[in-house]
């Protein structure tokens, strides 16, 4: 995460231990927020994992659905500039878009992805790039 509507806003890298929350920022989409600060981004590297203080929820305008409360972090659609590239793999295997989950939600990142060591390990750390 950082997803392409929170290109201008501020951010920083996520670190192990961080305490992150769902938050809305008014640029049309979801993300997560330093707990602490919520003026400030906390981007996430694709295979960053994540635990929240309860079951994950959907957004109660998409449909009323929960989720494990164990996730890692995940982008698809990276080539497309103009789609949502953010997900989250549920330890029971569902995948879901970032910005569909209901705001307010706290987590914890639990690890980061490791140093890849090859050109596929780099490409699927990879996020999303944004032309500014």
């Amino acid at each position: 995460m950082c997803d392409y509507s929170l290109q201008n806003v501020k951010s920083r890298p996520a670190q192990v231990g961080d305490k992150l929350e769902t938050r809305n920022f008014g640029t049309g989409t979801t993300g997560f927020c330093d707990a602490a600060d919520r003026d400030v981004a906390v981007c996430l590297l694709p295979g960053t994992e994540i635990a929240f203080d309860e079951p994950a929820r959907k957004h109660p305008f998409n449909e009323a659905k929960t989720f494990d409360k164990v996730a890692i972090f995940r982008q698809f659609h990276k080539e497309d500039l103009h789609r949502h590239h953010d997900f989250l793999e549920f330890a029971s295997g569902e995948v879901e878009m970032l910005t569909l989950l209901a705001i307010g939600q706290r987590a914890t990142v639990l690890q980061l992805p490791a140093t890849p060591k090859t050109d596929a390990e780099r490409e699927e750390q990879r996020r999303a790039e944004y032309a500014g």
